[in-house]
């Protein structure tokens, strides 16, 4: 049996029937400020369209795109793509509701883990005497 998710002694459920400022008291007191101040409009009217698709039996093709990687990951968002910029392209991710309450961008890295391989030509004293071809 799959245990019930709760975030701070309330169900799902519960936290999607919450507007922002109850929600806001439930979080830290980081989370609860930038949520007090005021969260970016245009992001929450996406959130809106999205989740009225959902409610209307038909998922959203597209995911919701957006460069706000400081974004606080609201309750209406859970079950919804979204796609977060890196810095160069669109990284996408479906948000579950152990995420809600984080900052969208700590779920997309911004650097590439590195790969180390064989040196290149030219980098060590053995392969200045290659031939490059």
């Amino acid at each position: 049996m799959a245990k019930e998710f709760m975030y701070m002694g309330k169900a799902l459920n519960e936290l999607q029937a919450m507007s922002i400022e109850d929600f806001a008291k439930l979080t830290t007191s980081r989370t609860r400020r930038s949520l007090l101040r005021g969260v970016d409009k245009s992001m929450l009217l996406k959130i809106a369209a999205a989740q009225s698709l959902v409610k209307a039996g038909t998922p959203p093709i597209k995911p919701i795109r957006t460069h706000l990687r400081h974004f606080i990951i609201l309750p209406p968002m859970v079950g919804l793509k979204i796609a977060v910029h890196r810095g160069n392209t669109f990284e996408q991710f479906e948000v579950q509701p152990e995420m809600v309450g984080h900052r969208v961008g700590e779920y997309i890295l911004t650097r590439k883990p590195t790969k180390h391989g064989k040196a290149g030509i030219g980098s060590t004293k053995s392969s200045s005497a290659v031939t490059v071809k």
